[in-house]
């Protein structure tokens, strides 16, 4: 989007210079990185990023409001309320997807956002590799708020950490090394010394709860939470010694409360220009008539799980009436191919990354490049110039 740095980076790229920055990815870890990385990254003009930060600001406000935290606690279901939920979120990602308005003026939309951990450390591993291996000038940047790549990891470890010993302090997921994000907990586990561990290994004595290394159980002080509750509750074939709902000791980053309180329940709550239209389904008396121009989404998904794109009104008509409460229906936003490449054009979507401990403090990003109907794998087969990504700007 800046051409001149959009023209010289195409011109000077070569496949034998991607497939180097590939490899030097995956033999960071010595671990194949499953989801597919974009040839190129991003390069956010100023003005352009300050109508993102602007819609950020009207969206941040909006969360903080007293309005909306009642409104949110609405989200939350009884069985999955856990206790000790922080004010805030500590962590926060604002999705948007990158739009022309009716003046044909770029303007950010928001699709998604999550009161949730995301890949705060890979992205910081991505920054490095692209700086190997292309020429990104050094007046450009993917950090907000004055950090750079010294700061940026000492400023996530406050919060991730905080004033615990990185030994007590284990990033959760369910079988981990499965996770096609595992990537970025390698990287945690290296730059902020935190061990992804499964929840099948945590141990639980009273209120404590424990994790084995080297054959010594080692105390739980903070959990870097990566779980998505109501998928842990599918998994009938796992055992594991405690429920998030347990009264236990120990301190969430994110608090679990939040997945459900920041996410697309939040979405019909907003009302500006930067919101596509969205309502409940059950909030529709008659259902609209061009629903090819909508898209309709679960509450309770999560990395587009479930999503429906080529919407018909016999999917809506199809959904019982109890569960309709569980879906919001979106207007259907065009994503702009502005990202010049070799071949057609890509659309992007930008994901800010926030610690929220005080207050909302932007750090990093990440990007998500796509020629399909939708960002997903599925819609992006084939297709070259798409995939994971970073932005950059001029400092």
């Amino acid at each position: 989007m800046i051409s001149h740095l959009r023209n010289n980076y195409n011109s000077s790229f070569t496949e034998e210079k991607y497939n180097s920055f590939l490899k030097y990815l995956d033999s960071e870890f010595n671990y194949h990185i499953e989801y597919r990385i974009a040839e190129t990254p991003v390069f956010i003009p100023k003005d352009f990023l300050n109508e993102i930060l602007k819609a950020s600001d009207e969206i941040l406000a909006t969360l903080d409001s007293k309005d909306f935290r009642e409104y949110s606690e609405k989200a939350l279901p009884d069985k999955f309320r856990v206790p000790d939920e922080d004010r805030n979120p500590l962590l926060l990602s604002l999705d948007f997807a990158v739009c022309k308005d009716s003046e044909g003026k770029l303007i950010p939309q928001l699709i998604e956002l999550q009161g949730f951990a995301t890949l705060y450390c890979y992205q910081h591993l991505l920054n490095t590799a692209f700086r190997k291996f292309f020429s990104i000038d050094d007046s450009l940047t993917n950090y907000f708020s004055g950090l750079n790549e010294d700061t940026y990891i000492s400023r996530i470890k406050e919060v991730i950490v905080g004033d615990s010993d990185p030994e007590n302090v284990i990033l959760l997921d369910i079988e981990p090394e499965k996770q096609k994000t595992y990537i970025d907990f390698l990287c945690t586990e290296k730059y902020l010394g935190v061990k992804p561990v499964c929840i099948t290994e945590v141990i639980r004595r009273k209120n404590k709860l424990f994790y084995k290394k080297d054959g010594k159980e080692i105390p739980v002080n903070r959990i870097y939470n990566r779980v998505i509750n109501d998928e842990l509750e599918k998994r009938n074939d796992i055992k594991y010694d405690f429920n998030f709902t347990d009264d236990i000791d120990v301190k969430w980053v994110a608090h679990p409360n939040w997945f459900f309180k920041i996410s697309k329940y939040s979405l019909p709550f907003f009302k500006n220009k930067y919101v596509p239209e969205t309502k409940f389904l059950n909030e529709y008396v008659e259902f609209p008539d061009d629903t090819e121009n909508y898209v309709l989404k679960p509450l309770y998904s999560f990395a587009g799980a479930g999503v429906k794109f080529d919407l018909k009104k016999s999917d809506l008509e199809s959904i019982s009436e109890n569960e309709k409460q569980n879906y919001i229906l979106q207007r259907k936003i065009n994503y702009e191919p502005v990202i010049s490449t070799p071949e057609s054009p890509a659309k992007a979507e930008l994901r800010l990354l926030y610690l929220w401990e005080d207050k909302p403090v932007l750090v990093n990003n990440l990007v998500r490049l796509s020629k399909g109907k939708m960002m997903g794998v599925d819609f992006n087969k084939e297709k070259t110039w798409v995939g994971s990504s970073i932005a950059y700007y001029e400092k």
